[in-house]
């Protein structure tokens, strides 16, 4: 079983960076992934970004790419989303998932363990 907990969002202005922090409690195999979602109101949740736990391969949405960064800190368990030049489409729950046998997917369902998740707010 694992645990995340999401932390790091907030209010921010068009432009601000905000990073984002998820910490994982239990065992994570080193076939994992670990990916960000998030999700506007009245829509889906939709993939931003993934990681392999053991060799560290990357993907982006293309929505992101260029702005958002993922990374891991492996001693901690720890799974981060730097976020730069935000924009309020940007404006989502954001959400930390692990996917036991990391295979890049882009879709909720091919994640088995998730967090509660943490806002971020981009005005304009």
């Amino acid at each position: 079983q694992v645990q995340l907990v999401e932390s790091g969002g907030g209010l921010v202005q068009a432009g601000d960076s905000l990073r984002l922090s998820c910490v994982a409690s239990g065992i994570i195999l080193i076939g994992s992934g670990m990916a960000w979602f998030r999700q506007a109101p009245g829509k889906e949740r939709e993939f931003a970004a993934s990681i392999s736990w053991g060799g560290g391969t990357t993907s982006y949405a293309d929505s992101v790419k260029g702005r958002f960064t993922i990374s891991l800190d492996k001693s901690k368990k720890t799974v981060l989303l730097q976020m730069n030049n935000l924009k309020p489409e940007d404006t989502a729950v954001y959400y930390c998932a692990v996917d036991r046998y990391y295979s890049a997917s882009t879709s909720p369902t091919g994640y088995d363990y998730w967090g509660q998740g943490t806002q971020v707010t981009v005005s304009s």
